[in-house]
């Protein structure tokens, strides 16, 4: 049985691995690109600097997720030791609530900078969505700043309770229940995935009422506007954040679950799906942004 626990890791830590550095060259490619035009050209746009800070974010939590699954894994000793097991909760919280929020913020500005109302709120912000965009991207540092120092004082915890232990010689044998400790944490990243779904719905649904409102217009006017293919490509966009947050969530839900209930294949196969998430929706944003897709298709051969 300890044999078959252990092949179990190391398989699990090869599929994953695989997963983390595919996602993280993508990602390090949206970064490289980015950066260079920034250097040549001396300015981004609002869409550049939410992808740029989305492509770091994700490939900074793909880092310190693989080095959290490979310690657990592999070297569980090397991890549960203080503060190592509550910095590596504490970045991967960081991080993740940083992919969230900023991939919330480019849902909100696709939705802002196409849709068209007449209301003078909405007008008011997709005038001024350039100046907003920073602060957008502020809050969600601070936000997500806040739950990664949240995540540490909830990992501390157990380990004050469990101090006397490994100075009394159990060292080698970690007595952290992970479960009843780490529900806090399960429920500030459920927090999370629901605030910035919520965003992605709200976007998608107003997007699709606009993009709807101009067909109509349209087909009055018997006419064609490029209005109509920028509505398109966005609607693409944030459908494809929609199905990929989705499945996110169930994934979530999912691990709370069936990591309380110890049934390792299941839990294997969610977090599989979780480590796809960062890898194939940053090449979702690569192939709708001309300037990325022209790169990649330049340099693949």
């Amino acid at each position: 049985q300890q044999y078959n626990v252990t092949s179990y890791g190391v398989t699990t830590v090869a599929i994953i691995t695989l997963e983390a550095f595919a996602g993280m060259w993508i990602n390090a490619f949206i970064v490289c690109v980015l950066c260079i035009g920034w250097v040549k050209k001396k300015t981004l746009n609002s869409n550049e600097k939410i992808l740029l800070l989305l492509g770091c974010s994700r490939f900074c939590s793909l880092c310190f997720s693989w080095a959290y699954l490979f310690l657990s894994r592999i070297y569980p000793n090397y991890l549960y030791v203080h503060p190592i097991l509550q910095l590596a909760v504490s970045f991967q919280a960081f991080f993740n609530h940083c992919n969230l929020w900023f991939s919330a913020c480019l849902c909100v500005f696709y939705c802002l900078k196409i849709a068209n109302f007449r209301n003078r709120f909405f007008i008011n912000l997709k005038v001024k969505i350039d100046r907003i965009v920073p602060w957008l991207s502020l809050g969600s540092g601070i936000l997500a700043l806040a739950i990664g120092i949240i995540a540490y004082d909830i990992a501390d915890k157990p380990h004050c309770n469990n101090r006397t232990s490994t100075r009394q010689g159990n060292f080698g044998k970690p007595n952290i229940k992970m479960d009843k400790h780490f529900f806090p944490s399960f429920f500030l990243t459920g927090f999370g995935y629901a605030a910035s779904f919520m965003a992605v719905i709200l976007s998608a649904v107003f997007l699709l009422f606009s993009l709807w409102r101009h067909k109509c217009k349209m087909q009055t006017n018997s006419m064609n506007s490029l209005s109509m293919d920028a509505h398109i490509k966005a609607m693409k966009s944030i459908l494809s954040f929609l199905v990929m947050y989705s499945i996110n969530f169930v994934c979530l839900v999912l691990k709370m679950v069936y990591v309380t209930k110890k049934r390792i294949h299941m839990t294997f196969l969610i977090v599989v799906l979780e480590y796809t998430f960062p890898g194939f929706h940053s090449l979702i944003l690569i192939f709708s942004n001309p300037k990325l897709e022209k790169t990649l298709l330049k340099i693949l051969p």
